[in-house]
């Protein structure tokens, strides 16, 4: 064990005796009493000592033994001490990685302060070199999704969507002006294999199962009303899936649709059609006319929609269950007001989830998620 705190929180004195590390709420922990000595003990813990050469440096200090193992032990059950060289075999072959490394650390660092355990930001990091992730679109929203999730170490990115690119289909973070007139699944491959952290990173070793289907097609009117029958084969196979995009300057994202436990696309038709009777009527039309028009993505909103998706995205990935998690966040320009509706189960649904009493505890991912409710 080489024990060190974890150097993404920042460390201040709130008095005489007592630490805080962290600055914001949602992580800062606070530590007391503590004396010079053990203050002085504190600045030890880098990650460079294993515990003997500790307990001698204690010794130094007029510390015990016992004084240190009570010390780790509290910093270790606040989510304080970070060990690397604990995470597990292959977690050191990817910790060797330089060129992988020098390209994560900030992922990395982050993963370490919402992963309390000491190695387990960078187990995650492994963990997500394995995942294989389906994003279906190449515009403004899909193509961005896929470059951040492959760049944030996810092993197996692919993209699916048809045509050509064109101008309006390029983003910083996305499609660049080079893919212009080029078929866009070749170029978001390309986008994909830029993005990967070193080498070798979006390569593949094998087909590892779906861990995620993210729905982000060009046409914003498929995420915000998507076709129920599009995901039927997702529902049958237990396959996570979560929606994102942008339609007439609204971004949306959401929901996540855990199958038989969160509602789904057909659950989302059914209950509007509940609330407003006009809706299938109006949405016959709205997918059977012709689309001729670019359609109104801005750049800034869409880059916000990407972003927000993929972080969710990576959240659920790691063991987590986002907010979007059967939810809908909604956000119009130009306010960009992101607003909440929870998607429930309906009970006339073909998926089941009105009946199947939750999602119960599965594994989705690789990582196994903790019971959810919607609704």
């Amino acid at each position: 064990m080489y024990p060190m705190l974890k150097p993404a929180l920042r460390r201040a004195w709130r008095g005489r005796n007592t630490v805080q590390f962290g600055v914001t709420p949602a992580h800062a922990v606070t530590l007391g009493p503590v004396d010079i000595a053990t203050g002085s003990f504190l600045e030890l813990l880098d990650g460079t000592r294993g515990l003997p050469l500790l307990y001698e440096e204690a010794r130094a200090l007029d510390l015990s033994e016992h004084h240190v193992d009570v010390l780790l032990a509290r910093l270790t059950e606040a989510g304080l001490l970070d060990d690397p060289r604990s995470a597990g075999p292959q977690a050191d072959v990817l910790r060797r990685r330089a060129e992988v490394m020098d390209r994560q650390r900030p992922d990395l660092a982050s993963l370490s302060v919402v992963r309390p355990e000491p190695g387990g930001g960078l187990r995650r990091m492994e963990a997500r070199r394995a995942m294989r992730v389906q994003v279906r679109g190449a515009g403004r929203v899909g193509a961005a999704i896929a470059s951040v999730l492959s760049g944030a170490g996810v092993g197996h990115v692919e993209v699916l969507d048809g045509g050509r690119a064109e101008p309006w289909d390029v983003a910083p973070g996305g499609l660049p002006p080079a893919s212009v007139g080029e078929r866009r699944d070749v170029a978001a491959r390309r986008l994909v294999r830029r993005s990967a952290p070193g080498p070798g990173a979006a390569e593949r070793t094998g087909e590892p199962g779906l861990s995620l289907i993210v729905v982000a097609p060009r046409d914003g009117l498929a995420v915000y009303a998507p076709v129920a029958d599009t995901a039927g084969p997702w529902i049958a196979s237990g396959t996570p899936h979560l929606y994102a995009g942008v339609i007439e300057a609204t971004g949306v994202v959401g929901p996540l649709v855990l199958p038989g436990g969160t509602g789904c696309a057909g659950c989302l038709e059914l209950h509007r059609a509940d609330r407003d009777p006009q809706w299938p009527r109006m949405l016959a039309q709205w997918r059977s006319g012709r689309r001729g028009a670019v359609p109104a993505c801005d750049l800034g909103l869409a880059t916000a929609v990407a972003g927000l998706a993929a972080t969710h995205a990576l959240a659920f990935l790691d063991g987590d269950l986002p907010a979007c998690t059967g939810t809908r966040w909604e956000a119009a320009l130009p306010l960009l007001d992101w607003r909440s509706e929870q998607i429930g189960p309906h009970a006339d649904c073909s998926c089941g989830a009105a009946g199947g009493g939750g999602a119960g505890t599965r594994v989705f991912g690789g990582v196994p998620a903790q019971d959810t409710m919607a609704g």
